[in-house]
């Protein structure tokens, strides 16, 4: 089931319904049984992988905690992660890393047996995993006492709003608040309703009507002009944050009805001012594990310079594999690592972001931008050879429109309400700050954003959210 179907709005308000008349307990045991009717409705076959990942990881979490014996402590955790890497490994990587390396052996003139396996990939199998993982990381590293209540912990692997596509939340975060007795008034309703208005808007009115051009000319960009190129890259690039800081937005606001928060997930990246600011802002949880679980793990910025620009690339690599199974992905994550390793040696830390005049942060900001719409091509183009096939031709025939003007304008409508909207988050550093703003104007914007979702915005299930895919 995704958000931006018709069975998902019947769905909500059931859940809410039942919820809202039952205590604590009852409350968790609704929400892990509407948790896993959720994922179950896209293919109930899957749900047995979460099942294994909870049992394995509960059970872990328990032996870890009530051991003293440090052999006996690692033994488990290595059950864990062996556990979720060989599940994550065999559904995403099988595939890609046994036709890698028979391409290998092919000059040699060798062959493996590997079987060609048709394997689906599970929905949200990449967000679950680094959740348990980081789960019985922690309890393995005392910053955790493992969980005694199955149907919590179940829940907190499960939890239907962030279960497919993040935030990829902490224990210690959501955890507590599935413990403990809950209450919902009308202001969090209020705020979960607007969350939830928010991320429909950039979902269907924005980031589903940019799709409807950008997507054609990633298909074969052999067949269209420099200039469409252009604008093509551009409208991914707010394709994919509309798309996913759009899911964020709904998750948040639907666990707000819940009584429970998750974290902010994106903090309006394309106001970065450098690549290491864009990191802080785009797919914070994802990068928080890869700091605290993966490149702390390695030595961070201990051991001197070099170390720090191997963690770095390290690092990044692997972030990129995380999003898919091909080289593609690992190219964009190693120039995201390159980005970082140059920007490091340059002598910027990443403790915080400096305040800089406006014409230097906008000349910065523009050059982290189109930086990152670099990365973008190779993020999105479907193979290698068609993101070089890309960047040629970005440099050609830029004279010529090929893209249909009314696709073009049919997007700068709504394009504008994300421009207001974003403006005003990023300028009050608050996602919620239209609330502050005169109640005439709250009534226009909110009418013109239910405006747009209303003639631009189609609920179809057809049209998933790109982040299931990983």
């Amino acid at each position: 089931m995704i958000f931006n179907s018709l069975p998902f709005l019947v769905f909500l308000p059931l859940v809410l319904g039942v919820y809202y008349v039952l205590q604590k307990r009852a409350q968790n045991l609704w929400l892990l049984l509407a948790s896993w009717f959720f994922y179950a409705w896209w293919d109930v076959r899957f749900l047995s992988l979460i099942l294994i990942s909870t049992g394995v990881d509960y059970l872990v979490g328990k032996g870890i905690s009530e051991s003293s014996d440090p052999r006996r402590r690692k033994v488990l955790l290595g059950v864990s992660l062996v556990t979720n890497l060989s599940i994550l490994g065999f559904f995403k990587y099988y595939g890609f890393f046994a036709e890698s390396l028979l391409g290998l052996l092919e000059p040699f003139h060798l062959a493996l047996p590997l079987p060609a396996l048709q394997i689906i990939l599970p929905l949200g199998i990449s967000f679950y995993t680094f959740q348990t993982m980081a789960y019985t990381i922690d309890v393995y590293r005392g910053r955790y006492e493992a969980v005694r209540k199955p149907v919590v912990f179940a829940l907190y692997v499960c939890y239907f709003p962030q279960l497919v596509a993040g935030p990829i939340e902490r224990a210690a975060s959501l955890i507590p608040q599935l413990e403990k007795t809950r209450q919902v008034d009308w202001r969090a309703i209020s705020t979960g309703l607007l969350l939830i208005l928010f991320g429909f808007f950039k979902k269907v009115a924005v980031g589903d009507v940019l799709g409807l051009w950008v997507d054609p000319v990633f298909e074969d960009p052999s067949a269209h002009s420099g200039l469409d190129l252009w604008l093509a890259v551009y409208g991914f690039a707010l394709q994919i944050y509309c798309d996913f800081s759009g899911y964020t937005d709904i998750a948040r606001g639907c666990s707000t009805l819940l009584g429970i928060r998750l974290r902010v997930n994106f903090e309006h990246p394309y106001f970065a001012t450098s690549i290491t600011a864009f990191w802080r802002r785009w797919h914070i949880s994802l990068s928080a594990w890869l700091r605290d679980y993966l490149y702390i793990s390695l030595g961070g910025n201990r051991g001197g310079a070099w170390r720090t620009y191997r963690n770095l690339m390290v690092t990044m690599l692997l972030g990129g594999l995380w999003h898919g199974a091909s080289w593609n992905f690992i190219f964009w994550g190693g120039l995201h690592g390159l980005y970082l390793a140059v920007h490091r040696a340059m002598g910027h830390n990443t403790r915080g972001e400096k305040q800089k005049t406006l014409p230097v942060a906008l000349v910065t900001g523009m050059g982290t931008f189109h930086l990152v719409c670099l990365t973008w091509i190779f993020f999105r183009a479907p193979d290698f050879a068609s993101s070089c096939t890309y960047l040629v031709g970005m440099f050609q025939d830029l004279s010529r429109l090929t893209i249909p003007v009314f696709d073009l304008l049919r997007g700068a409508l709504p394009l504008v309400g994300l421009i207001v909207l974003d403006l005003i988050q990023f300028r009050n550093k608050d996602h919620l700050a239209t609330r502050g703003k005169p109640l005439v104007f709250q009534a226009i914007f909110y009418a013109y954003l239910l405006m747009c979702i209303c003639v631009f915005g189609v609920l179809d299930e057809r049209t998933t959210f790109i982040y299931f895919q990983f």
